[in-house]
């Protein structure tokens, strides 16, 4: 039997968690479904054809808060912690998702409510794509960073932040002595606190250039 192009997809997403994305090849990717590499550029034309596919299955995954009930600010926060939760949800999620624009169902329906969430705010369509990439880069950028300290498949305890922080040397700490007072605060400062200072202040910003349309008040 002929493999499928979601046979392929999901496939591909179960040897992500598995190997990671570096470790994800056309040829071994083809061993997992048990059959010739060739095969699979009936569906994908290269690698980057098949990592824009799994970018819009794992979009998929994706719940957006309902377009009612909350303040422009407080929708586009609660989408901003729903992508970084999805892209959390897969090994180096964050990693292969950047750098992709597939022009498929899924992407299409996120970006398409993120922007008419920014329109109805009072954005005009300049400003909100905008402010759609810029938050799609803060999300991106702290969970690549986020998932780089994480251990593989979840296992084990990952990057020990306190023993790096503690290897700063006395001559160090005489010439740096501003990170050097904070360095364990940074060490033990919780992920979720830290995205959610650094979306606040990028919200924040957002309020200056986006006039609240009539019946769309900021939180």
């Amino acid at each position: 039997m002929r493999v499928q192009r979601q046979d392929i997809i999901d496939a591909a997403m179960a040897l992500l968690d598995e190997v990671g994305v570096d470790g994800l090849t056309m040829r071994r990717l083809a061993g997992a479904l048990n059959i010739q590499a060739p095969s699979l550029y009936w569906h994908f034309a290269n690698k980057q054809a098949l990592l824009d596919a799994m970018a819009d299955a794992l979009l998929a995954g994706m719940v957006l808060p309902p377009d009612d009930g909350l303040p422009w600010d407080a929708w586009v926060k609660a989408m901003a912690v729903e992508f970084r939760r999805t892209l959390k949800s897969r090994r180096d999620g964050a990693r292969f998702y950047a750098g992709t624009f597939p022009m498929m169902d899924n992407v299409l329906r996120i970006s398409d409510r993120i922007i008419a969430r920014l329109r109805a705010a009072g954005a005009d369509g300049h400003t909100a794509a905008r402010a759609m990439l810029t938050l799609q880069y803060y999300v991106l950028g702290f969970t690549i960073e986020e998932q780089a300290t994480l251990p593989p498949n979840g296992g084990g305890d990952g990057v020990d932040l306190k023993r790096i922080a503690q290897q700063m040397t006395a001559e160090q700490a005489a010439r740096y002595p501003d990170i050097a007072a904070t360095v364990m605060l940074i060490a033990d400062d919780d992920d979720d606190a830290r995205f959610l200072f650094g979306l606040d202040r990028l919200v924040d910003g957002l309020k200056a250039v986006i006039p609240s349309a009539p019946g769309q008040r900021p939180g």
